[in-house]
């Protein structure tokens, strides 16, 4: 099997070893990774902050850049639930509506083509630690995912899968803009989830959306939290 990796922005920006190890577990898994190396934004900061007219032209360019009909995976559950959830809106009776009906049928979020539709979840992973797994609402409300991230992390040898006490409250993220606009709501919201993962005794939050991730661990940092925030695909690869 080949699939074409999408690398989100925050991926591509700040975390491009995250990618590394994505294709370390495709490469367990005997599955080959294309990659367009002119694939750029989604769409999603433009739509999410009103410029709709912008996000249809990064659309209809993401659109073009995966053009090949075979499984398009990507790494952040946020910008995998746009296209999934919001394109519809944007390409809805217009010429690329066929083009989208096309890829929002087969493009996946990792934990879901790693459980669902390849059917693997060890990759001999080791990972000592007590964590929690986050929720992200793109994940939860819009993609409908919720055991997987867990299944995979239950493989982990050494790993100790901890249960916030409300696991699907939202981290404060939201999107960029209301990160921005609403920063006392967004910090009180990250602090919430990161107070929950503290008293659940976790040493890490994992979550398989990187904006979530980016938010998150911004704000341990700045508040010098004894708490790590690492994607889910950071900790397969560990110990091999």
């Amino acid at each position: 099997m080949t699939v074409d990796l999408f690398v989100s922005c925050v991926i591509d920006q700040f975390y491009p070893m995250t990618a590394m190890n994505v294709l370390k577990l495709f490469h367990v898994c005997n599955v080959d990774v294309e990659y367009n190396p002119e694939q750029t934004c989604c769409g999603k900061i433009a739509f999410n902050s009103g410029f709709e007219d912008d996000a249809k032209a990064l659309g209809e360019k993401f659109l073009k850049d995966f053009p090949n009909n075979r499984p398009v995976v990507g790494i952040n559950a946020s910008c995998v639930g746009f296209i999934k959830t919001r394109y519809k809106e944007l390409f809805y009776n217009t010429a690329s509506h066929l083009k989208y009906q096309s890829l929002v049928g087969n493009i996946y979020e990792l934990t879901d083509f790693l459980v669902n539709k390849l059917k693997v979840d060890y990759f001999g992973a080791v990972f000592p630690h007590k964590v929690v797994y986050h929720d992200s609402c793109s994940s939860l409300r819009e993609l409908g995912l919720k055991d997987e991230g867990r299944q995979l992390l239950s493989k982990v040898n050494g790993l100790e899968l901890i249960e916030l006490e409300h696991p699907e409250v939202c981290c404060g993220y939201g999107n960029s803009l209301f990160a921005v606009q609403h920063e006392s709501i967004s910090c009180a919201l990250a602090k919430q989830k990161t107070d929950d993962a503290i008293a659940a005794g976790a040493e890490y939050i994992v979550t398989n959306d990187m904006s979530c991730l980016m938010h998150l661990d911004s704000y341990a940092k700045k508040q010098n939290l004894p708490i790590n925030i690492i994607h889910i695909a950071d900790v397969l690869a560990q110990g091999w």
